[in-house]
């Protein structure tokens, strides 16, 4: 068939499928394949597909229509500007993750070769950004997953900052002995174990569920985090990271404001307190 056949064909059944935004998915999809961008498909729309072409889309397409992830299929997503690998050992990288990028590099770029910790690795998105944006920085990265860790390993690789990236299988802080970070930050599972059934098909059957939610309430390891991180802090350290919707108030009541200056909660695209930023009082 035609491209434009193709895409009307998988778009149909996307749709059919439950998938949001069909029609993008198809292009995507069809792009992914031809290794051709959107331009090409729109100006050659008439470009019959050769038989292992055809097959190869109708295939992709039947993944997608069983709601396996865009990028899971791809086996890429960007995230601050670069391009990550993805597979199902990971999450697959969020926008509004970038918040704890964003003031990472804020809270570091003053400060002479500083060091930061990452707890929950995963892809390596966080790290890997910060990393690749102030070159004199340095990280520990921290993940229970083996497979996480291979992963992020090779998207430090892909980005040329695996020299400054030490790779460690950990539950938190259970590795760490006496180091002290000028950062540390995490993505944690938020998400309370009575959520899961509600999210995307895309997300609770594909994405890792250790990566999720933590079995309970989705709050167990946000405050091993808050409680655990002024051992691993420099002076002026600060501790980052993302909490789930709704949260903001309940994780505010954790912070002990004997060890914790005031906490701030940053705000995402669509104003919801996304992220945590404190410091200890020392």
């Amino acid at each position: 068939m035609k491209v434009s056949e193709n895409l009307k064909k998988a778009s149909e059944i996307l749709q059919e499928s439950g998938v949001v935004d069909a029609r993008r998915n198809a292009n995507t999809l069809l792009g992914f394949l031809l290794r051709k961008d959107r331009a090409f498909l729109i100006a050659h729309d008439d470009y019959q597909l050769t038989e292992a072409e055809q097959k190869h889309f109708d295939e992709i397409i039947e993944r997608r229509a069983k709601r396996e992830p865009l990028q899971h299929i791809t086996g890429k997503q960007e995230f601050f500007g670069l391009e990550f690998e993805v597979n199902r050992d990971v999450l697959i990288p969020r926008p509004e993750t970038e918040l704890i990028v964003e003031n990472a590099i804020e809270i570091l770029k003053a400060k002479e070769n500083p060091r930061f910790c990452e707890v929950g690795v995963g892809s390596g998105c966080i790290s890997v950004s910060i990393l690749h944006t102030l070159e004199n920085t340095s990280a520990t990265g921290l993940d229970i997953s083996e497979k996480a860790l291979r992963t992020a390993k090779r998207n430090a690789e892909k980005h040329r900052v695996s020299e400054r990236f030490d790779l460690q299988i950990s539950d938190v802080f259970e590795v760490l002995k006496d180091q002290r970070f000028d950062l540390i930050v995490s993505n944690p599972p938020y998400i309370s174990s009575d959520e899961i059934k509600d999210l995307q098909t895309e997300v609770k059957n594909f994405e890792p569920l250790n990566a999720l939610t933590d079995g309970a309430d989705g709050f167990s390891i946000i405050e091993k985090i808050i409680e655990n991180a002024p051992r691993f802090l420099s002076s002026n350290g600060f501790l980052v990271m993302e909490i789930g919707f709704g949260q903001s108030e309940r994780v505010g009541a954790m912070i002990d404001r004997k060890i914790w200056c005031e906490p701030e909660f940053l705000h995402d695209l669509q104003g919801i307190p996304r992220t945590l930023k404190i410091r200890p009082v020392y």
